[in-house]
């Protein structure tokens, strides 16, 4: 299983940005991003179920969108009207339905500037 995600990078405050990462090798049911923030601890952003179901930390609600498509295993997150405190690398995560193993991306750098 390989997670190839891309996207981030340097942004202003109330700038966007759009993460993507793609699993292959095999099946998924829930996909989405954690974060982990300079002197902070890994924390869940989004996720989406392989029903379409989502779920958000409070802190992004209404500034961040995560969706996926099934086919092709991707799962994107729209970030809008970002933040200092956005400033992370963010993980991607894919749960594998055959054995229930979470895998993960390489994480990739947002950073917000004021």
């Amino acid at each position: 299983v390989q997670l190839q995600a891309s996207g981030g990078g340097l942004v202003q405050a109330g700038g966007s940005l759009r993460l993507s990462c793609t699993a292959s090798g095999g099946i998924f049911s829930t996909m989405g991003w954690y974060r982990q923030g300079p002197g902070k601890p890994r924390e869940l952003v989004a996720g989406v179920s392989g029903g379409g179901s989502t779920n958000y930390a409070d802190s992004v609600k209404g500034r961040f969108t995560i969706s996926r498509d099934g086919a092709k295993s991707t799962v994107y997150l729209q970030m809008n009207n970002l933040k200092p405190e956005d400033t992370a690398v963010y993980y991607c995560f894919a749960r594998s339905v055959r054995n229930s193993i979470d895998y993960w991306g390489q994480g990739t750098l947002v950073t917000v500037s004021s």
